[in-house]
């Protein structure tokens, strides 16, 4: 290892979908022992544990544990729940030092239950959690992928605190000296930026280049919107937005470039409602919709998908509302007439259902 601090990669998945990368260092000068048990269970080199007989490899092996606000936790290679779990050393071995502190989010930490019970089961702060210095040996941070943490963090679990999908480690290893995270272009597609700002090497407050970003990123959403890769092209806007939450605190932005800037997140809010839809979550279609409405009142296209949500949902008369103001700010589009029509023809319909009835009772 020499002097330098190994760095090791995980790339994980939430319910069956790659999420993207996160990149630790590991305190090989502070704690060398548990740093070296950390790296070797990424790189899986030492095959198979000689006490559990399963794997001395995180690769496949879920986070089991997720405490909003304090933790996630993961690694147990043998049971995978958080009763199991093996050491390179032997099934436990003792706590080495507590020189480094839980004092920020994304430190790695060592599970343990009870004094020197070290094994193969780590956990990730999501928050400064000082309180538990002195009883877990610290041996890293993540310096890549935070916002994955993120992700992970707000899946939704169950009462005991396991995550309703598997989180799963579907790859990871040690990082070479020098190499390349892996943190730009994860998803090969093109898109070399990275998927939250706060991964980026150089941070500019130069706007000009994050709006270029964003109309990048923006269109290879609309690439992927094209090829119906609907969740993908979903990731592409959600990225975007990231992007454009980066913008609002540099000096550049005046109240010009800030209108427009909330033009163009409106323009993004849009296509997400569309992927939304073909994905089937209306709430979230009109919740992206009121937004986007907000943002730029005579957006036509936030108008006509919020009346598409609304006629998904069956709020007939609210989509006859939406898809009418729409067709006001774009008086000869035969789209949005047509769908216009549509949902008129069924509040007809059921006018004349009612009446049927109505005459019915009183026969």
């Amino acid at each position: 290892m020499g002097g330098r601090r190994p760095k090791c990669f995980m790339d994980i998945s939430i319910g069956g979908e790659l999420e993207g990368r996160m990149v630790m260092e590991l305190y090989s000068d502070v704690v060398p022992k548990t740093a070296e048990n950390f790296r070797v269970l990424c790189t899986g080199e030492l095959g198979i544990a000689p006490n559990t007989g399963v794997p001395l490899h995180y690769k496949g092996v879920c986070f089991h544990r997720i405490i909003k606000g304090l933790m996630i936790q993961g690694g147990d290679i043998s049971a995978g729940d958080g009763t199991g779990g093996e050491s390179i050393y032997g099934l436990t071995f003792d706590d080495e030092n507590f020189e480094a502190k839980h004092e920020r989010k994304g430190i790695l930490s060592m599970v343990n239950s009870g004094p020197n019970t070290n094994g193969s089961q780590f956990f990730i702060t999501t928050t400064q959690t000082h309180h538990l210095d002195g009883k877990h040996v610290v041996f890293g941070r993540v310096i890549k992928g935070l916002g994955v943490i993120r992700s992970i963090e707000h899946t939704d679990v169950k009462d005991d605190n396991r995550p309703t999908v598997d989180i799963k480690i579907d790859d990871c290893g040690e990082i070479p000296d020098g190499a390349d995270y892996g943190i730009t272009n994860f998803f090969k597609d093109g898109d070399t930026y990275p998927d939250w700002p706060a991964d980026l090497d150089v941070k500019t407050d130069d706007l000009s280049w994050w709006i270029t970003a964003i109309d990048c990123i923006k269109a290879f959403g609309n690439e992927k919107y094209k090829k119906q890769d609907f969740k993908m092209a979903l990731r592409k806007y959600r990225k975007a937005m990231r992007y454009i939450d980066a913008c609002w605190d540099l000096e550049e932005l005046n109240t010009e470039k800030s209108i427009s800037l909330k033009k163009t997140r409106s323009q993004i809010l849009t296509n997400s409602s569309a992927c939304k839809l073909k994905l089937g979550d209306t709430d979230g279609a009109l919740w992206d919709t009121d937004f986007a409405i907000r943002d730029e009142e005579e957006n036509v296209k936030a108008h006509f998908r919020r009346g598409q949500a609304l006629m998904a949902t069956n709020d007939i008369d609210a989509a006859v509302k939406s898809f009418s103001k729409a067709l006001e700010l774009q008086p000869n589009d035969g789209i949005i007439k047509k769908e216009l029509a549509a949902a008129k023809k069924k509040i007809a319909d059921r006018h004349n259902r009612e009446k049927e009835a109505y005459t019915k009772m009183f026969r």
